[in-house]
């Protein structure tokens, strides 16, 4: 049969099928990609959480649901991407606690989880098989490849003793924290970190942020003090009123061996904060990684390289220390994005309720203007923030902001009023002018739903150019965020392979150019709250359909060029390999 144009309907049928192929190659997807992109999705972005349909189904465990009568009920854990087996598709790391001793155990044997990618969308638990069972508090997690032998290790913060997990082979982990020195003296609370090559001598150091001094057996219970009470209702104590404890840096020193050099190094000066989240950054662009971490209740710290083996914190003189007011903000995470493309990277931090998040813009000089409110950011103070990642939504070469959110105090349900427990995500569209615009209402359900979020880490699952968010709430099971709105624009990804420097090329700037256009990303561990995003660097290009040049500075202190790229497509870039380049002119540091 045929219709009125003669073209047989079984032609028609065809010709429908290849149009609408060549359309998903335009959308920049491959064609059977998982959760493909629908034309019905609003734009940038439709958020929809996958995750028990891609298997990923830990229950977290920490402490009492109900009640979080301690705050290391409170904290939540982080999450990890790793590509352990090196097949070039990233893998899922989530960590979990446990429950205080007496209460009820939702979870008999709660234990991190560690999920393969399996390519089509799914994961396979692979936790036991890979010698990656494990109980505690674990609170957070940072990838890298320590020992230079081409297989990312991970390691976990604990309240208790920190775990190193060495990758042997891609097959199984074992964990070596007390022989390499990292396991610490089991009486701390490790929260955030970071792998980082601090002097550039090709093997990754080891970044570690603590909390607070937690003693359980003396710890006041809700209500025992003005600290343990929260708008009138009785709640877990601190972190005010806890005592202070130290961050952490340890050495590499080669052999599968660390040194504490918290010391010596000037970390240990800056006693006096509650630490959550470390991003590591080349603030003032002068080839030396500096560390920011966002610290709760107290003044956040930035820890300046001073290129000989010591850090200075710099945060009050640098302007990130405190808000636009010169007050101290209880910050949980933060994440480091150049949102206004100028080459220079700038620091978002998430805060608690009643507050704005923080936004800082760098200057170029050393120095950082808050610009919260100038950004439009400053219109939701009622959420609680943890996870946090700039993310390009729908490849236009623009920064947009995920924030993961939920409150500490399960009693706010209690209290009639706009502030709950479980809280949507917030999504915030970078408008290209310096302001971001909220979408979030109209970003999907992967968004509106209310979750008590904590850990959130971000990568390229499937390869094809749409960045999805993985997210670890407390009590409940994951979130995997995938995008499914559509959109006609280009992107390239990057695997760096440090020789002279560290394998994975951590604390490398990489520069983009396409057309007159240029834009810089920093290779990091560790970040957002807690948790590590995967390594593997991504580019939106907008309607670019190649990369002109890309300029890459290798810790090592080598530059080079590389020549043209074509768009949608992972690229390794090997160091050496490439057209060696005089340093671009540095700005010395402040």
């Amino acid at each position: 049969m045929q219709g009125g144009t003669g073209i047989p309907a079984d032609k028609k049928l065809l010709m429908v099928v290849l149009l609408l192929a060549a359309w998903m190659q335009g959308m920049g997807q491959k064609a059977g990609v998982p959760y493909p992109p629908r034309a019905d999705a609003a734009r940038p972005a439709w958020f929809v959480d996958v995750a028990s349909e891609a298997g990923l189904k830990m229950l977290n465990v920490n402490g009492n649901p109900a009640s979080k009568a301690y705050i290391i009920e409170t904290t939540g854990s982080g999450v990890a991407v790793i590509d352990y087996d090196r097949d070039g598709w990233p893998d899922i790391m989530l960590l979990n606690g446990k429950t205080i001793e007496g209460e009820p155990v939702p979870d008999a044997n709660p234990t991190n989880h560690l999920y393969r990618n399996n390519h089509d969308g799914t994961f396979t638990d692979v936790t036991s098989e890979t010698g990656m069972l494990s109980s505690g508090w674990a609170q957070g997690a940072c990838v890298g490849d320590y020992d230079n032998d081409g297989y990312d290790d991970v390691f976990v913060t604990y309240y208790g003793k920190n775990r190193l997990y060495h990758n042997e082979g891609g097959k199984r982990f074992k964990e070596v924290a007390a022989p390499a020195g990292v396991a610490g003296n089991g009486s701390a609370w490790g929260t955030g970190c970071a792998f980082v090559d601090y002097d550039r001598d090709g093997k990754l150091d080891l970044m570690v942020a603590n909390y607070v001094q937690l003693n359980m057996q003396t710890l006041p219970k809700p209500g025992d003090l003005a600290t343990c009470i929260w708008k009138g209702i009785p709640v877990m104590c601190g972190p005010r009123g806890l005592p202070f404890t130290t961050n952490l840096l340890y050495h590499n020193v080669g052999g599968g061996k660390f040194e504490d050099v918290t010391q010596r190094s000037g970390i240990a000066k800056t006693y006096g904060h509650y630490c959550f989240s470390v991003s590591t950054l080349d603030y003032n662009r002068d080839g030396w990684p500096d560390i920011y971490v966002a610290c709760d209740s107290t003044p956040s710290i930035l820890y300046k390289n001073n290129h000989d083996g010591t850090f200075t914190d710099v945060a009050p003189d640098a302007g990130v220390a405190y808000d636009e007011d010169g007050r101290e903000q209880a910050g949980m995470g933060s994440a480091i994005g150049d949102y206004n493309n100028d080459g220079w990277p700038d620091i978002f931090k998430t805060n608690f309720s009643d507050d704005t998040s923080s936004l800082y813009r760098n200057e170029k000089d050393g120095n950082f203007t808050s610009t919260i409110f100038d950004a439009g950011l400053g219109l939701n103070t009622r959420y609680l923030g943890w996870g946090t990642a700039f993310i390009d939504l729908d490849n236009s070469a623009t920064l947009s902001l995920l924030l993961i959110n939920g409150h500490v105090y399960p009693q706010v349900d209690q209290t009639h009023s706009d502030i709950l427990y479980k809280e949507p995500r917030l999504l915030y569209h970078n408008l290209g002018n310096g302001k971001f615009k909220d979408i979030s209402a109209t970003a999907g359900p992967g968004c509106t739903t209310p979750a008590a979020g904590r850990g959130l880490a971000t990568a390229d699952f499937w390869n094809d150019g749409r960045i999805s968010a993985v997210i670890n709430n407390a009590d409940a099971k994951p979130s995997l965020l995938v995008n499914q709105a559509a959109n006609s624009n280009h992107w390239i990804g990057f695997n760096l392979r440090g020789t002279r420097s560290n394998r994975d090329g951590i604390g490398a700037r990489v520069t983009v150019h396409a057309g007159q256009q240029a834009w810089s990303q920093e290779v990091r561990s560790g970040s957002s709250y807690i948790s590590s995003s995967d390594l593997r660097l991504h580019f939106g290009l907008g309607t670019a359909t190649a990369v002109d040049g890309v300029d890459l500075e290798w810790p090592s202190g080598l530059h080079e060029h590389f020549g043209m790229q074509k768009s949608n497509q992972i690229v390794t870039l090997e160091e050496g390999s490439g057209v060696a380049a005089p340093n671009p002119a540095q700005k010395a540091s402040q």
